[in-house]
């Protein structure tokens, strides 16, 4: 790792009260360098829910109409780095991928562009390049697009409208993190350790898919790598723990961490066939083509899949090193929903 950037006089980070969003912020006010935080929240209840952290601004706005980020950006001075987290992945209607994904990136990186700010560092997906073709094969850091249904296609949108932006002047980093875990986590991975903890998680074909995932603290330690290297201008980089793990892995570490948290867990029971996964991925196609989402066709269909990445190029140009594994990262995030009271 060479010549690393100081912080920025302010630091505006999107999305502030989302998974990412949450963990990121709460590494940045315990950071005595970032001399100032600008947040933007949907609400103002949400804006309240920002405040009662500690010493942060907050813009009420919506990332899908250009003002906004506008307003976001407006009186801060260039010396600025923008976080941007926003991003929606399991909408009720196909068009929000348009409207959040594509064109609210788009409004940030056209803002961030006109402000002259120091650096965007815009948070993509592992779902603009699909799957491997073989559980062996990693996407590499140079991998070509191959979108995965709607929600790849408009991260690939995305990811272009930032690079088209690079193209005009602006500095900026993409970041592209799989599947994530830990603290501050949605409903959805809490479904995620009753399943497992039921034995009722469904295992399709032999299970030996293998899937890169990234804690959240791993997470937030690549973004900030991305975000104060210079060298990173206009550079896409993978954020995943040190390795991939296969799905019988996962299911199994994640089950012998909830039992070392003190909780019953029942022997692995849901194994479906492969072409189980094969019908819910055409079933999810065919309601996506209504403009419709189901999360659950889609999560059982990506799940016969390997979805790995090569996380190399990301360590010897940024210095990022995945200081956590799956197994200590799930009992955090095992920790933290009981902290929050919520039902495993």
């Amino acid at each position: 790792m060479g010549e690393q950037f100081a912080s920025p006089a302010v630091t505006v980070v999107t999305g502030a009260t989302g998974w990412l969003g949450q963990a990121l912020v709460h590494r940045l006010l315990a950071d005595p360098s970032r001399r100032r935080l600008r947040l933007l929240a949907q609400s103002t209840s949400e804006g309240r829910r920002l405040e009662s952290l500690g010493n942060v601004e907050v813009v009420i706005g919506d990332i899908t109409k250009p003002d906004t980020a506008a307003r976001l950006l407006y009186g801060i001075g260039a010396d600025v780095d923008v976080i941007h987290t926003v991003g929606i992945i399991h909408p009720k209607r196909t068009r929000q991928f348009l409207e959040i994904n594509v064109n609210g990136t788009r409004n940030v990186a056209e803002a961030a562009l006109d402000h002259g700010v120091r650096r965007l560092v815009h948070v993509s997906s592992n779902s603009p390049f699909g799957t491997n073709a073989q559980t062996s094969d990693s996407f590499r850091a140079t991998e070509p697009y191959h979108p995965y249904l709607n929600y790849g296609w408009s991260k690939m949108e995305g990811e272009l409208a930032v690079l088209d932006a690079v193209t005009h002047g602006l500095d900026a980093t993409i970041v592209r993190p799989p599947w994530f875990y830990g603290p501050f986590q949605p409903p959805r991975q809490t479904t995620f350790f009753r399943l497992v903890r039921a034995g009722k998680f469904p295992v399709v074909g032999d299970g030996e898919q293998r899937r890169s995932m990234v804690y959240i603290d791993n997470l937030v330690d690549g973004l900030i790598a991305a975000e104060l290297t210079p060298a990173a201008k206009g550079r896409c980089y993978w954020v995943a723990d040190a390795r991939a793990y296969t799905v019988n892995e996962i299911v199994a570490t994640v089950g012998r961490a909830l039992h070392d948290e003190g909780f019953t867990v029942k022997e692995p029971s849901a194994r479906l066939p492969a072409l189980a996964g094969r019908v819910a991925e055409l079933g999810d196609r065919v309601v996506q083509r209504l403009g419709r989402c189901q999360q659950q066709l889609h999560v059982l269909g990506e799940m016969n899949h390997t979805i790995a990445c090569d996380i190399s190029a990301t360590c010897s140009e940024l210095g990022y090193e995945p200081r956590v594994e799956l197994y200590e990262g799930m009992r955090s995030s095992i920790r933290w929903c009981v902290e929050q009271g919520l039902e495993l």
